[in-house]
């Protein structure tokens, strides 16, 4: 289970504290446990500064909390702050990272489900697709529909997300694909041949739905499969 440790204090010396968590980073390289770290002011008191650190376990926690370095780094935090600071120890019990699933809904909806009209709930008006296996230029929305559902009706592809992550307004997903040619391609005529392939996929997300996505994809590899290019 995920852990969270929130680490509550007050200082005047904002930028010595974020000094001392340079130092603690380079100083457990290699041996810490911690896996994402924030440090955060508040807006309306300078004074009052929060560090969240994540971890994957409560073990893991206090395997990071016995390095030598963590004792030195707290004992300069305290020389800091004004007082002892506190900690709150949180087991996380709901992790809902919501553009991941928005890119997740995308894939089992629009790709896996056969729903290409899906795409006009879960992406923007404005959407923009970059796929230069598809078009020189970005594509708008009803460009990307009618581009990947004749991808789609010819292949009838089945997409695996092998990983996905996300920072910001970003997610970016490794994926694995096949399919059967089953219908003309873009002049080729059906050869009821299998395909399998990878790619990556990024997608910028925005107000809930998706405003743009970069794709790239083994296209020459599937064309290869065909006997549409020579394997030479």
């Amino acid at each position: 289970m995920t852990f969270v440790q929130v680490i509550d204090c007050r200082t005047q010396q904002v930028d010595a504290l974020n000094s001392l968590m340079d130092d603690w980073v380079e100083a457990t390289r290699g041996r810490r446990t911690a896996t994402h770290s924030i440090v955060a002011k508040d807006r309306s008191d300078a004074s009052h500064v929060v560090e969240i650190v994540e971890f994957p376990s409560y073990e893991e926690a206090m395997r990071n909390s016995h390095l030598p370095e963590t004792d030195r780094i707290y004992r300069e935090l305290v020389a800091l702050c004004e007082g002892e600071p506190s900690f709150t120890d949180l087991d996380v019990v709901r992790d809902e990272q919501l553009n991941k699933a928005l890119v997740k809904e995308f894939f089992d909806r629009v790709i896996n489900g056969r729903d290409i009209d899906a795409v006009e709930q879960l992406c923007a008006a404005d959407y923009r697709e970059h796929d230069p296996s598809l078009s020189s230029e970005p594509m708008d929305l009803q460009g990307a529909k009618e581009q990947n559902g004749e991808l789609m009706d010819a292949f009838e592809p089945r997409l695996t997300l092998d990983r996905i992550v996300a920072e910001g307004d970003l997610v970016c997903v490794g994926l694995g694909f096949r399919g059967r040619h089953s219908r003309e391609y873009r002049g080729i005529p059906a050869t009821d041949r299998d395909v399998t392939g990878t790619g990556h996929a990024t997608f910028r997300c925005a107000d809930g739905k998706i405003a743009e996505s970069w794709w790239n994809w083994d296209e020459v590899g599937m064309l290869r499969q065909l006997g549409v290019l020579d394997t030479a």
